[in-house]
């Protein structure tokens, strides 16, 4: 694979997605407010898609601002993320960011990637994401899906995210930044999956060299 092939690689992407329930962060991107996308990014960090909708849609109904969210009882943020993984932790650090946003930043959701790292619970996935559908600024957010499906094209060769995430800045037109994060989660959710990828429907496999994968359907 090379940038050449991208136009057509992202035409087909989208095609594809379209067919699938849009990711619970796309969703609350339509809101254009960074706050509820660094909320729910924090819900989202190793819970189902469908869990990170509803439990953020419970919490956004007690309070879906910094202000109004720091004044809840961290038991009852944990009662209205639960089942997410890892709630209990998640509610500290939720008050926490919700604190820091008002006390260091005057009220407002930082749009940096370096400001956003220095909230505890928020690492670079959180940052990016938040970076990206938050403020629609340049950004490279990778998960799981980003960096098993970018490595499994062959287009890059990384051991984790983070190395993922630079090796794609340095390759990777800018053009597509943005949009790459919410096209490969909801293609490895559905199509090109961790254990046994449905390659037989594939409409990219003439540009995946399948790296990895011993196993497909």
């Amino acid at each position: 694979m090379t940038n050449a092939d991208l136009p057509t690689i992202s035409r087909r992407l989208k095609k594809a997605v379209k067919q699938w329930r849009e990711t619970s962060l796309a969703q609350e991107a339509r809101t254009r407010d960074p706050f509820r996308v660094l909320i729910s990014c924090i819900i989202s960090l190793r819970t189902k898609d469908e869990v990170t909708a509803e439990a953020s849609a419970r919490l956004y109904k007690l309070a879906d601002t910094p202000d109004a969210m720091r004044k809840l009882p961290e038991q009852k943020i944990a009662k209205a993320i639960y089942p997410a993984g890892f709630y209990k932790t998640k509610s500290k650090s939720i008050l926490g960011v919700c604190e820091d946003i008002m006390n260091r930043f005057d009220g407002q959701t930082p749009d940096t990637i370096d400001e956003l790292l220095t909230f505890k619970g928020v690492g670079r996935k959180t940052a990016n994401l938040v970076v990206t559908m938050g403020f629609n600024k340049p950004g490279i957010c990778v998960d799981t899906h980003v960096h098993r499906i970018s490595n499994r094209w062959g287009y890059v060769k990384t051991k984790n995210p983070d190395a993922t995430e630079m090796a794609l800045r340095d390759k990777l037109p800018r053009i597509y930044w943005i949009p790459l994060n919410d096209l490969m989660v909801s293609y490895g959710q559905n199509l090109c999956k961790p254990i046994s990828p449905h390659c037989s429907i594939c409409t990219l496999t003439e540009w995946c060299d399948r790296v990895g994968v011993t196993k497909s359907r």
